[in-house]
């Protein structure tokens, strides 16, 4: 039986894992720039700091993904329109995504820098952790202006099946982060030690670099002539920008409701104390790295989606669909694996205080858990967001993160006695609502489809 179900699915597998891996890679970039800036405060400078890293990646991340939802609007029409061999019409796409970012960019850093920072010092937080978190938050804002052009001529890119380019610009872009980082927390070569301040300076310098070389690969090479024959940054229409903004902005949303949950998470535990917050921030962080390539196999779904759609071939976007789940469950099993084999060891990657190392290590047993359902419920995400459904998985979302996951978690965390675990006990819960519902819906819509061809 598993020998038909692999030759069935085989061709999708293969199709699915080439498109998605330069995806993961690049999608890890995101996660790694914070993990970069946990690993390299929590060496450096200490738990205290890297708890001021946790609070603000935890606020920082909420607004993040409200950009990056709002620019995943592109992909699946990109690929629709690639998929009906409609090329011209990407490129008035792309100057009607660009300028939506750029905007979004701006209002989303005004946000940051005058909402988010007037709150951080009254959210119950050690004023310490409060003292150390207020300067990284103001680099990190202005770093999302150039993050939502480089999303732009990435999303592009990656919608027309080139991704490979986005991947390499990641990869060395987290590694200047990355040494950067230790350059100016340390303080080496006579700069002064910055301790916390110092990555989010080098994260700030590694997203502009990285906005202004994928801007240029995409408007000179000579891959995407074809679709660029129409961009004009001055040519706005209503009507395109409404086709992305009714797809982004409810993606947008599915993340805040999910991202927001488990900010909302490290907050709540931030009231417990300094070390259960940094145990959190390592467990969550190894955790969202996994997440990272489930989102990858996702957004390959997303496109491939969009491609048979724009095709009307609903038989192969449906068998697409379902090999990108059988990739995210066979992988998502063997990093749960990892986890629990491997608790009490990985959180040394962070620190080494043993307090904080011991609360890690029980997190890491339910993360390792609850990230077989992350991965279904992303897949679902994707599979629908390539079909324009948006409305539905959004309420989805919100149903199951702050309906359900988060109360249960505040119950059993507080009222029940649970701590730290029992918040993370309702967080699962939570997901594993989403994955199961996105999944009925996932089945509902290809079938509507399918039977919808035939008549």
């Amino acid at each position: 039986m598993l020998k038909a179900l692999y030759t069935k699915y085989k061709p999708y597998y293969k199709e699915n894992l080439i498109l998605a891996s330069p995806i993961v890679v690049s999608q890890i970039g995101h996660m790694a720039v914070h993990i970069a800036d946990s690993v390299i405060v929590g060496q450096f400078a200490g738990t205290v700091q890297l708890a001021a890293v946790s609070l603000v990646n935890s606020l920082f991340t909420i607004i993040m993904v409200l950009g990056l939802g709002l620019s995943y609007g592109l992909t699946p029409l990109i690929a629709k329109q690639n998929g009906g061999k409609n090329y011209s019409e990407c490129g008035r796409l792309l100057s009607n995504s660009l300028l939506i970012n750029i905007i979004s960019g701006i209002l989303l850093y005004l946000l940051l820098h005058f909402g988010t920072l007037s709150i951080i010092g009254h959210l119950g937080q050690s004023p310490e952790v409060v003292a150390y978190a207020k300067p990284y938050l103001g680099l990190l804002a202005f770093s999302i202006i150039p993050l939502m052009i480089f999303q732009t001529f990435k999303q592009f890119a990656e919608g027309l099946g080139f991704t490979m380019q986005a991947m390499m610009i990641s990869i060395f872009g987290n590694i200047l982060n990355i040494i950067l980082g230790i350059i100016f927390v340390r303080g080496m070569f006579g700069i002064e030690p910055m301790g916390v301040k110092g990555v989010g300076l080098s994260t700030l310098i590694d997203r502009t670099l990285m906005a202004l070389v994928m801007g240029i690969y995409v408007m000179r090479s000579k891959n995407f002539k074809v679709y660029l024959e129409h961009f004009k940054l001055y040519a706005i229409d209503k009507i395109r920008s409404a086709q992305i903004i009714r797809i982004g902005a409810p993606v947008a949303m599915q993340y805040i409701f999910e991202i927001s949950a488990f900010s909302g998470a490290a907050i709540i535990i931030g009231t417990i104390g300094a070390a259960p917050q940094a145990a959190h921030q390592i467990a969550i962080t190894l955790a969202a790295l996994t997440y990272m390539v489930a989102s990858g196999i996702a957004s390959a779904a997303t496109i491939k989606t969009g491609n048979y759609l724009g095709q009307k071939n609903f038989t192969d976007l449906r068998r697409s669909a379902i090999a990108s789940y059988h990739v995210v469950i066979a992988f998502m099993s063997c990093t749960a694996l990892l986890f629990v084999l491997a608790n009490t060891l990985l959180p040394y990657l962070y620190t080494t205080d043993l307090k904080v190392i011991e609360i890690a290590a029980q997190l890491l047993i339910i993360a390792g858990f609850f990230q077989l359902f992350d991965g279904t419920q992303v897949v679902g995400l994707g599979v629908l967001r390539g079909i324009g459904d948006v409305n539905m998985p959004t309420f989805i979302t919100f149903l199951s993160y702050w309906i359900i996951g988060i109360p249960l978690g505040y119950f059993l965390g507080f009222h029940l006695d649970m701590g730290v675990k029992g918040i993370w006990y309702g967080l699962t819960f939570g997901l594993l609502t989403a994955s199961i519902l996105l999944f009925f819906r996932f089945q509902h819509r290809t079938r509507l489809l399918i039977q919808t061809s035939f008549n």
